[in-house]
């Protein structure tokens, strides 16, 4: 991916949060390619290998954790931070992939489930946004970017509690733009639509209902992220804050 000299990353320090997923690697990449260097954040050690194998050919100082932000357990962001002040003395970016999905029936969903969709994607969010923020804050510089589905200002059969969790993510966004838009901070959103992993050809693609609904008839791809994830984490970025970006094939743009 080639990178402008605007958008270099290099001597930044960037925090990845991931709840899982596939496109968790290609964001570390991203952000690695543009010269930042990557420590990762994901709740077990299955989701943090992809992300940590994806950077080991960049050259940076990259590392990770494997924690529960968004647990039960108050001391796990305590944890984390501790892991990454071991190698980092500072944070310029703050990354979270908090899209952990989940689909039931509204009439079908347990207490216990819906406050752990919540934990994992909303409450995490918020626990790591406001440890960067307080470190952001003291240095009056930041870039904090939170991806979200694109269920976050849409309804979908089954998925109330997963859209509900979206819809946090994008509302907290735009109130710290608010809060720390005076301490040279930038928070925004990046959402998503129907993305996959692997190459499949078009006309597969688009034996699918929902590619045929999509305005650009294909599945996006996490390559189609990346520059704009970049953009979003570098000092160009400048005058937008508050403002959830689409990279969706124009999914949203449907009434």
């Amino acid at each position: 991916m080639p990178v402008l000299a605007e958008y270099n990353l290099a001597g930044r320090v960037a925090i990845l949060a991931t709840a899982g997923g596939g496109e968790a690697p290609f964001l570390a990449q991203a952000l690695a390619e543009a010269g930042a260097s990557v420590f990762a954040v994901a709740r077990n050690q299955r989701l943090l290998e992809p992300v940590l194998d994806a950077l080991a050919s960049y050259q940076g100082t990259h590392g990770g954790v494997a924690v529960d932000v968004g647990g039960r357990h108050p001391e796990a962001l305590a944890q984390a931070m501790a892991a990454f002040d071991r190698i980092y003395s500072r944070v310029d970016i703050l990354v979270n992939d908090a899209r952990s999905m989940f689909a039931q029936p509204a009439t079908d969903i347990t207490g216990a489930q819906w406050d752990e969709v919540q934990s994992r994607n909303a409450r995490a969010t918020f626990l790591l946004c406001q440890e960067a923020g307080r470190r952001m804050i003291q240095r009056q510089y930041g870039r904090i970017v939170n991806l979200v589905s694109g269920l976050a200002e849409r309804g979908m059969v089954n998925g109330s509690a997963f859209a509900a969790s979206q819809a946090a993510v994008l509302s907290l966004t735009r109130s710290l733009a608010i809060e720390w838009g005076t301490s040279n901070i930038r928070v925004n959103a990046l959402g998503t639509g129907n993305f996959i992993t692997e190459d499949v050809p078009l006309e597969v693609q688009r034996e699918e209902l929902l590619v045929r609904y999509t305005p650009l008839r294909r599945k996006g791809h996490p390559r189609d992220i990346g520059p704009l994830l970049v953009y979003l984490c570098s000092e160009a970025c400048d005058y937008s804050t508050g403002q959830p970006v689409y990279v969706d094939g124009g999914l949203n743009a449907h009434p």
